[in-house]
């Protein structure tokens, strides 16, 4: 399966409880999966980051985190303002190459959106999985605003020649607005295709998370979500607008 970009429109899309579901569901068909962080910010060393939650989701999976800052800022921001040694984008793709000849699947996350700096000379993530020739898998929010960052998302991933492998909704709620179901098909167009996954909330709480991953992802990952279905189950009356 190589390697695959998992991509945030924002901080607290759900990139997290993405990569956890899309790994779980490997693992479920006895694949080998890596998942790396290369940058943790806003936790010191030894407290439970995203990689815990991780491995808490999805018991099996090897996880590598390459550096880690104590202030909630970008990788670059953080690695300046602690004086420490920044991320360097050739040292990040070469140990994620050697990954990708280890594993049948490794899943790269993100810190923040697409085009967060790692580096002083303005690596971005997306330069990251341009350079692996990664597709992306881009999480995001189903509420107001969404749409705008998700069509700059998308605008920036084709920029720099990142196909997007799929789109899915990180954090649906459990009584959804009129924004986040008109959403929906907006989201769809944008990507000209049924979206490919939709996550609840609180699917890290639920007691069978291997069922809620199935659920909630496509076919393509192993799961048995229907976009259109979802699409045509949530979409309202015309009955007002959003600006998104």
């Amino acid at each position: 399966m190589g390697i695959i970009a998992i991509v945030g429109t924002s901080t607290g899309a759900g990139k997290t409880v993405t990569t956890a579901a899309v790994a779980t569901l490997a693992r479920s068909h006895g694949r080998s999966v890596a998942v790396v962080k290369p940058a943790q910010t806003g936790l010191r060393p030894g407290e439970p980051g995203d990689l815990a939650e991780i491995e808490r989701l999805a018991p099996g999976v090897a996880t590598y985190e390459y550096a880690r800052y104590a202030s909630r800022l970008s990788p670059e921001a953080a690695a300046r303002y602690a004086g420490d040694r920044p991320l360097r984008l050739t040292t990040v793709a070469k140990s994620l190459a050697a990954l990708d000849a280890a594993f049948d699947l490794v899943l790269v996350e993100g810190t923040g959106g697409v085009l967060t700096r790692f580096g002083p000379d303005g690596w971005t993530f997306a330069e990251l999985a341009w350079s692996l020739q990664a597709p992306a898998v881009v999480v995001t929010a189903p509420g107001c605003g969404t749409l705008n960052h998700t069509a700059l998302t998308l605008e920036a991933l084709a920029a720099r020649g990142v196909p997007v492998k799929a789109l899915v909704i990180g954090e649906w709620p459990e009584e959804p607005d009129l924004a986040a179901r008109s959403n929906l098909a907006d989201l769809e167009a944008l990507v000209g295709h049924p979206i490919d996954g939709v996550l609840p909330h609180d699917a890290a709480n639920q007691p069978d998370f291997l069922a809620t991953a199935r659920a909630g992802l496509a076919s393509e990952w192993d799961g048995t979500f229907d976009g259109a279905a979802f699409r045509d189950d949530n979409t309202p009356e015309p009955a007002g607008t959003c600006t998104s």
